[in-house]
């Protein structure tokens, strides 16, 4: 690009020629000695002259190839350097080359794009039916729970017209998406393979974007959450009727507003669209205060103590189990009238009830990576200095861990990770092309 940059530029370049007048020249070839003081003056006219017109010629032939990082105008106008240190970390960033991946890592991720992985669409990534009209439906919850049970459990799929499965992305934020630029590189060239759901807060009042994001009215009718109450669970349930009522979502994945990709999309698509029976939720017994302490007596006989099961509240779940959720009612109206005062709800429901009817196909571990080596209530957060390409690396490599995919052991676990503060943001736009393979 450089060369050819260079090529047009000199193909339209003007050879800059300064007339000498007829009178100059017999003067200067005059033997007269009078005229010598005249041939000096002339000459050293004629030299300032020809100086003007190679710098003129300079300016116009230059290219930034030429000065790296700036315009030929630098040449005779240079700006004032940057700042020591934004110097020193951006060579720190172009010196450090990342790593050879391992062959296994390699064969693993290939294996996974591999898998039936389809060709771009130019249908939209949203449901066209949520979009008509603006809007979702905009119902009680009661109401909103029948229409999606009515929908069907399975995507229909084939070489009947039927539409592709796509994997629904439901983003529980508690106000906005800091990180919608990452997200919207991650989506970037793979309409009609993806649905956005966004449930925020009912009292922000930020401006939707534009009619090119991928959050484009995707905001569904919410409700208040508080943390650690049942409203968290009610507001999964929601996100989960709303994405059912697309047919061809195959897949659902509850994500939040600190929440950034480690794959590309179609590593992330082939990996949840081609698993084999199992979903991927944490259901586990754990003894002690944070496990079995939270259990309430009172619901019993419906969930007894032995069936008490806790796990992260971030899910992946099919059509089948997600229709299984919103139609549940067993489980959740216990949940909903005894799990309060440091019940945590968003941690119990739903490991206790898919491990209580689904054991054979929870896979006791998460696809959201998080860091609780802290302790605490609540995971490490992680500022902007912290986000590095080695860390990124060592994310999708497992985090030092191996797991189980379709029967063989592999360290593609974890395709997102939480919790990055807002400031992280632009270190992942930098590396998201060299380390995550978007962007």
């Amino acid at each position: 690009m450089v060369t050819k940059n260079v090529q047009q530029q000199q193909q339209h370049r003007v050879d800059v020629v300064v007339p000498v007048p007829a009178m100059v020249v017999a003067a200067m070839a005059s033997p007269c000695p009078a005229n010598k003081l005249l041939r000096g003056a002339i000459q050293l006219a004629f030299g300032f002259a020809l100086g003007i017109a190679v710098a003129i010629y300079l300016i116009g032939s230059a290219t930034p190839a030429a000065v790296p990082g700036g315009s030929s105008l630098e040449l005779f106008f240079p700006l004032p350097p940057p700042a020591a240190a934004s110097t020193a970390n951006l060579s720190a960033v172009r010196q450090k080359q990342p790593p050879t991946p391992s062959p296994e890592a390699e064969k693993t991720t290939t294996a996974i794009k591999s898998q039936s992985w389809p060709a771009d669409d130019a249908s939209g990534g949203n449901s066209t039916a949520d979009q008509a009209g603006g809007g979702f439906v905009d119902i009680s919850d009661e109401e909103l729970m029948k229409l999606a049970a009515a929908a069907p459990r399975e995507v229909r799929t084939g070489g009947g017209g039927g539409p592709r499965p796509k994997v629904a992305f439901l983003f529980l934020t508690r106000w906005d998406l800091p990180m919608a630029p990452l997200w919207e590189k991650f989506f970037e060239g793979h309409r009609g393979l993806y649905s956005v759901y966004v449930h925020t807060d009912p009292a922000f009042n930020g401006s939707d974007p534009g009619e090119a994001s991928v959050f484009y009215r995707r905001t569904i009718p919410s409700k208040e959450v508080k943390w650690g109450e049942i409203s968290m669970v009610e507001a999964e349930r929601r996100l989960l009727a709303h994405a059912l009522l697309d047919q061809a979502n195959a897949r659902f994945i509850l994500l939040s507003e600190s929440h950034v990709p480690l794959f590309d999309f179609p590593t992330v698509y082939s990996y949840l669209i081609n698993s084999t029976t199992k979903i991927y939720l944490e259901s586990y017994d754990l003894p002690g205060v944070t496990g079995r302490g939270r259990y309430k007596r009172s619901m019993s006989p419906v969930v007894t103590a032995s069936q008490w099961r806790k796990g992260s509240q971030w899910f992946e779940v099919d059509r089948g189990l997600a229709a299984d959720v919103i139609t549940d009612d067993v489980y959740f109206p216990v949940f909903a009238r005894h799990c309060s005062r440091n019940c945590y709800a968003d941690e119990h429901y739903l490991p206790t009830f898919l491990g209580i009817r689904h054991p054979s196909r929870v896979t006791n571990r998460s696809v959201t990576w998080v860091d609780w080596s802290h302790g605490g209530p609540h995971p490490a957060r992680f500022t902007r200095m912290e986000v590095t390409p080695d860390f990124l690396r060592w994310l999708r490599a497992g985090a030092g861990t191996t797991c189980d995919y379709n029967g063989a052991t592999t360290t593609v676990c974890f395709l997102f990770a939480r919790k990055f503060l807002p400031n992280s943001l632009t270190r992942f736009l930098r590396f998201a092309p060299k380390v995550m393979g978007f962007g």
